[in-house]
């Protein structure tokens, strides 16, 4: 029998055997010498092969699956890629949407990796060492089964430096696009830059819930904080919505957002692109909107951020629940993993009963069909969303 595997504790292999990705370091009983990153068989205390992962002693995610079964790690990956793209096959149609995320790490059965397609250019997010070390084999995959113009890396983000890594940001394959790239999303048009863009550009993951505020927008005053680039902007006007205001502390976001709107022919006037701090702006100013949109960045990015987090969330929408105007409506969400749905429609509570409103909850957040969640492993919901009626 190989000697070089992974052994289970007896009675920690449950998770496992239910098809979750993840091995905590107290579940391991044995475990060989090996370079952080190497792909290894995964076995349980009565010597039953539950799969193969790649693992990384500095993490406290020691281990990650790719398989459950005898499938080695690159036949894996490639049978999982190859399965996620067949479905946004069947989700999208280009001439109508060309921006979407073709992977979703453990969604699409691929912990560590995210790649989002912005017409024919891919950008890639690789969050551990065991992916890392297979990045090569994925960019061949991917210009096998994709044909890109070019794959472009952004891999910035937090869990890397837990895994041992630094920041990498540049281009796998092709030539990186000389200027923004102009996607579609639901028939609307915006530029993305895949280089200085928040995440991989835009904010994908959205996308429904900017459906639900187009529907709700005719003949209403919308306010979009936190606006970025527009998107919640632009399909408010799209829906027929009398004014948008957007606000957001990047005066470069705030630019980019106004062409947006140019983009899609809605005039400047009578909409309004404020560079302000959101917290600043609610406190100082009337808030006489008939729809508000609430999308802040992360506050928790780390568990002992939550308190303060919370505190964030619930001081943002007390204020803008105590100003909006009888028979509003205010779209709030969170996309900090560690604020759970429970504790944030309980902040929302507090922030209701602080604000002295009547408030009912008509709607929750439509989740991007792109996004998907293994049923097997939850953890990858992060995104949550509450759509309000304001008595």
């Amino acid at each position: 029998m190989n000697s070089n595997k992974v052994i289970l504790k007896s009675g920690k292999d449950k998770a496992i055997r239910n098809r979750h990705h993840w091995i905590f370091s107290g579940a391991v009983d044995k475990m060989p010498e090996f370079s952080n990153g190497t792909c290894l068989p995964v076995y349980s205390s009565d010597e039953f092969l539950l799969g193969w992962g790649y693992f990384n002693r500095k993490a406290k995610i020691i281990g990650r699956m790719l398989s459950f079964d005898e499938t080695l790690p690159q036949a894996a990956i490639r049978m999982h890629l190859e399965a996620a793209l067949a479905l946004r096959k069947i989700l999208f149609k280009e001439n109508n949407t060309t921006a979407y995320r073709l992977v979703n790490g453990e969604g699409d059965l691929l912990p560590g990796l995210i790649v989002d397609k912005y017409n024919d250019v891919l950008v890639v997010q690789i969050s551990t060492q065991g992916m890392d070390l297979l990045r090569t084999y994925i960019v061949e995959l991917l210009v096998e089964l994709m044909q890109p113009r070019c794959i472009f890396e952004r891999s910035q983000l937090p869990s890397r430096k837990e895994e041992g890594l630094q920041d990498v940001q540049g281009v796998l394959f092709g030539e990186v696009p000389s200027k923004e790239i102009e996607v579609l999303e639901n028939g609307l048009r915006f530029n993305v830059s895949v280089i200085q863009g928040q995440k991989t550009g835009f904010f994908i993951d959205h996308r429904e819930m900017r459906e639900s505020v187009r529907n709700y927008s005719k003949g209403r005053r919308v306010l979009n904080c936190f606006a970025y680039t527009g998107g919640f902007s632009i399909y408010a006007a799209a829906g027929g919505a009398t004014s948008v205001d957007s606000v957001d502390i990047s005066k470069a976001a705030m630019v980019a957002a106004e062409e947006n709107m140019s983009l899609n022919g809605f005039s400047s006037n009578p909409n309004q692109f404020i560079t302000a701090d959101v917290f600043q702006f609610l406190r100082e100013n009337p808030i006489d909107y008939d729809l508000v949109i609430l999308d802040p960045p992360a506050f928790a990015k780390r568990q002992k951020d939550i308190v303060a987090a919370c505190r964030g969330y619930k001081d943002i929408n007390r204020i803008a629940l105590q100003k909006m105007p009888k028979k509003s409506f205010l779209l709030t969400s969170s996309c900090s993993y560690h604020v759970d749905e429970n504790l944030f429609q309980t902040v929302i509570f507090q922030a209701a009963v602080e604000a002295k409103r009547v408030v009912k909850i008509i709607g929750r957040h439509r989740m991007a069909a792109d996004h998907p969640i293994n049923v097997c492993h939850p953890e990858s919901d992060y995104l949550k969303s509450l759509f309000l009626y304001v008595e």
